[in-house]
């Protein structure tokens, strides 16, 4: 499976096994209508194995840990199972480390589809998987939502109750009191995992590395490098509906002018490519995504091609957009000085993200950001700077379906 996609299930039983190369806590929350538990009796993991329909199985460190959702036996307002994985150690992310879940029949034990998530980070949570019901039908859909504050920050963000006082039974593995064994349970409590999360947020803007984990706007401007990852949130809340993605460039070394085409490509959940805009097709999705025009010499200061994105008109099926620019004419990125796009707030003409790019390749084409819907509605920016072999924006739809 690819993020994204789903599958019918032909079992009424079904496991959800998450293996890894290292040791990982696997959780089931029951969700309603709303996206929410109803309680905390919901959330069912190592230290609550059995809820209504749904139990945890541990694997005990040498077999994978395990969800079982019996669909029939799941009460009436629970519309989703989501299956969660984070590593078992205390801070580790998903760095490296490439989880694989498989989804089974659970009375033959017959696989039904596998899914492995691409490009993890910095997260040290997922939602992996999901089992939802849909027009009376269950089904499981990939989903690979990556989190940077742990399995604390997945219950939360799904309703449950983390208590920040917990941590005040840490005096308990000297006194092997209320919590079993003394030194598992610290990393394996969602409740002392929160106190151990938060440091690593603050600790993701600053990093010069690319690829760190997820920022978000609440310091206002940010200003991303290659890889790094911007979620447009700002105090928990999307912070704004219709961007325009601004593009532009000037001749390198008072060179020639340069013409070069801005495009957005815009991808279904399966990375399939629906529609293209660009300088020959100004509206796409019935208006949802317009192109201000062709500009054929990069002079003049500001954005030099505008691409405006109504993100609450896309239709559902679109997932990801890739922004590109392509030199028609042939000429190389060598040839091409400040390059840039900067993601702008429509309605206020404020500068929410920018990213220069810095290094540029002999080639006529480069994939600058995407924009990808997440799992929970909102959409999340990731710098590219992407170099390939292409002139037209039709060259650039497979290498950046690759690269979502």
């Amino acid at each position: 499976m690819t993020p994204g996609s789903n599958i019918p299930l032909s079992a009424a039983r079904v496991t959800v096994d998450v293996a890894a190369p290292v040791r990982l806590d696997v959780s089931g929350l029951l969700l309603t209508a709303d996206g929410k538990v109803r309680s905390d009796d919901d959330f069912i993991f190592y230290n609550q194995p059995t809820g209504q329909g749904v139990t945890y199985r541990s694997g005990g460190g040498t077999a994978p840990d395990a969800i079982t959702v019996d669909t029939a036996a799941v009460p009436a307002g629970i519309e989703k199972i989501v299956v969660t994985a984070s590593p078992d150690a205390a801070g580790q992310s998903f760095q490296g480390v490439e989880p694989t879940a498989t989804i089974r029949n659970a009375d033959d034990n017959s696989v039904l589809a596998t899914f492995t998530p691409p490009q993890l980070g910095a997260e040290t949570a997922l939602v992996i998987v999901e089992v939802y019901l849909r027009n009376g039908a269950w089904k499981a859909r990939a989903v690979g939502q990556g989190y940077a504050n742990g399995l604390a920050g997945i219950a939360t963000d799904f309703g449950v109750t983390v208590e920040e006082p917990a941590p005040a039974a840490a005096p308990a593995p000297a006194q092997a009191a209320t919590p079993p064994p003394a030194a598992p349970p610290a990393p394996r409590s969602v409740a002392r995992t929160t106190p151990a999360a938060p440091p690593a947020p603050p600790a993701a803007p600053p990093a010069p590395a690319p690829g760190t984990g997820k920022i978000n706007l609440d310091k206002g401007r940010v200003s991303l490098q290659k890889n790094q990852t911007v979620s447009l949130v700002k105090g928990g809340r999307p912070v704004l509906s219709q961007v325009k993605m601004g593009l532009g460039w000037e001749p390198a070394y008072r060179g020639k002018d340069i013409d070069l085409d801005a495009s957005v490509i815009a991808y279904g959940p399966q990375r399939n490519h629906i529609d293209s805009c660009y300088f020959g097709k100004l509206s796409i999705l019935n208006g949802a995504v317009k192109h201000s025009g062709d500009n054929l010499t990069g002079e003049g200061g500001g954005d030099d091609e505008v691409i405006v994105v109504d993100l609450g008109r896309l239709p559902q099926e679109v997932s990801g957009l890739v922004f590109t620019v392509n030199s028609f004419s042939g000429q190389k990125f060598t040839e091409v000085a400040k390059a840039y796009c900067r993601l702008i707030d429509a309605a206020t003409g404020e500068e929410l993200v920018r990213f220069d790019l810095t290094s540029a390749e002999a080639q006529t084409g480069v994939m600058m950001a995407k924009l990808i819907r997440q799992y929970s509605g909102e959409w999340d920016m990731t710098a590219m700077g992407n170099f390939v072999k292409s002139r037209t924006v039709r060259g650039m739809v497979k290498p950046s379906a690759q690269a979502l």
